[in-house]
């Protein structure tokens, strides 16, 4: 364990909602999942902890979960 990676997403609209974006990325299997990882506190945005399962998640923001980075870029 420990080893962390970083992961780039693309959004295709203006934003997408964290749990939705845990599952794009392979973090979680679903978005009940993600939802899941949220409410158990395992997730962090732009390094602070986030809780809010429906966050919209906007390019330049940083999202960590599990060691993994995820960068979100731009459409």
């Amino acid at each position: 364990m420990g080893s962390k990676q970083a992961t780039e997403f693309t959004l295709s609209r203006e934003h997408i909602e964290l749990c939705q974006l845990l599952k794009a990325v392979g973090i979680a299997e679903s978005g009940g999942a993600g939802k899941h990882l949220v409410a158990a506190g395992e997730v962090s945005v732009d390094g602070k902890a986030e809780s809010r399962k429906t966050a919209k998640i906007r390019a330049g923001q940083k999202v960590s979960c599990r060691g993994t980075t995820i960068l979100v870029k731009a459409p």
